[in-house]
């Protein structure tokens, strides 16, 4: 059932223009084994994706876990992809941008649980210019800009993590 969870478990909605649905979060030791659940499957592990946090609650009791709260946030991926669908002329939706990268590097993690370095075989792998741009997320004043280096990789890395959520294998209600 349900992969690695030895974190507490935390619903999260994601709303993207293909693909929405609440996914459960695993809070792991740190920040670096955070990801999302995923269950064994036949061509290796899907995400279970469930409709609303009751049916998350319950298919999680089920198989003997439990959510730490019934609340949870929501990822507007839909914001993130229309940015990315002409970002010379769009201001980036910080926060989002910020929610969508954290996302998809634990929506990587996810996937494959028995590799160390899960984000880079699924996402761009990456350097300097990534931590660059992701610490410029933090400091985003109204007039700040990412160099052009860094706005390719962060669009590079959106774009082949939307990619991955539109594509990973999922399983809707699971029925552990």
């Amino acid at each position: 059932m349900a992969g690695q969870h030895d974190g507490g478990l935390y619903p999260y909605r994601i709303r993207g223009r293909e693909r929405s649905g609440l996914v459960v979060w695993v809070n792991g030791t740190d920040g670096s084994d955070d990801r999302v659940l995923t269950e064994p499957g036949t061509d290796g592990p899907r995400v279970p994706i469930f409709v609303t946090g009751r049916q998350a609650t319950a298919r999680l009791r089920r198989g003997g876990l439990a959510l730490e709260t019934p609340e949870y946030h929501t990822l507007e991926l839909e914001r993130v992809q229309h940015w990315l669908a002409d970002p010379a002329r769009r201001r980036p939706p910080w926060g989002e941008v910020l929610c969508a990268w954290n996302f998809f590097e634990d929506l990587a993690r996810g996937l494959s649980p028995e590799s160390g370095t899960a984000v880079a075989d699924l996402l761009p792998a990456q350097g300097p210019v990534h931590d660059s741009a992701y610490h410029a997320i933090f400091e985003a004043p109204p007039d700040r800009r990412w160099t052009p280096a860094e706005q390719r990789a962060v669009i590079d890395l959106l774009t082949a993590g939307t990619a991955l959520w539109n594509t990973c294998p999922i399983v809707r209600n699971p029925r552990w």
